[in-house]
């Protein structure tokens, strides 16, 4: 049966694999708009002139769609399921976000499948440095998708990393120096909300599993 999962499971990914969890740059929260239940923000960064109307990017882990480009600026729009499954309603001007553009066909595959549908927030309850590198504690609401093994892969505010120290409601990770200074990792302090998207080949081994 394992064997089987394993072996087959190119046939039940989703086509639409889009992130790999590499975070190209941070960009920063310049306007945030609500409307209605909706919320857009204007993030200025260094590909926001790169980047076009309808293109797909993630943010902090949340694949958004471009909206409106503005010199080195874009607006993105999230929903309200978005707000509230994620980290972004807690967003402020000034705020730093991971931005990763969608992975390009031909291109190579260095982190994990990352979709950037958050599947909920941990909460950051220690970070530690090191002397070299820095580790952070994570704890989280255990539920039906959070499926992790030790040593695996766990998508953190769009970062691809490798957990340890696994328990049913948490997890520990160690960030390089390169990672602490590019991303907004350096920005958390203990009780920072983080996205969370966990590994979707472990969904489609449980969701397989059990309907055989």
């Amino acid at each position: 049966m394992i064997l089987y999962v394993v072996v087959n499971w190119r046939k039940y990914l989703s086509l639409k694999i889009m992130f790999t969890g590499i975070v190209e740059t941070t960009g920063k929260v310049i306007e945030i708009v609500p409307d209605k239940t909706n919320t857009h923000f204007k993030i200025e960064s260094s590909i926001g002139s790169e980047l076009k109307i309808d293109q797909s990017v993630s943010h902090n882990g949340v694949c958004l769609t471009v909206t409106k480009v503005e010199g080195n600026k874009h607006w993105v729009t999230a929903i309200a399921e978005t707000l509230r499954k994620s980290n972004l309603s807690q967003l402020k001007v000034n705020d730093r976000v991971n931005l990763e553009r969608c992975m390009k066909a031909d291109g190579r595959f260095d982190g994990h499948i990352v979709q950037g549908h958050v599947d909920q927030t941990a909460t950051c309850q220690s970070i530690t440095n090191q002397e070299g590198s820095y580790q952070f504690q994570f704890e989280f609401q255990p539920g039906p998708n959070s499926l992790m093994v030790e040593k695996g892969s766990i998508c953190v505010n769009g970062i691809s990393l490798t957990c340890f120290n696994v328990k049913p409601n948490a997890f520990e990770v160690a960030i390089i120096p390169f990672t602490w200074e590019h991303t907004n990792l350096k920005d958390l302090r203990e009780g920072s909300s983080v996205n969370l998207e966990f590994d979707i080949l472990g969904k489609y081994i449980q969701a397989l599993i059990e309907r055989r």
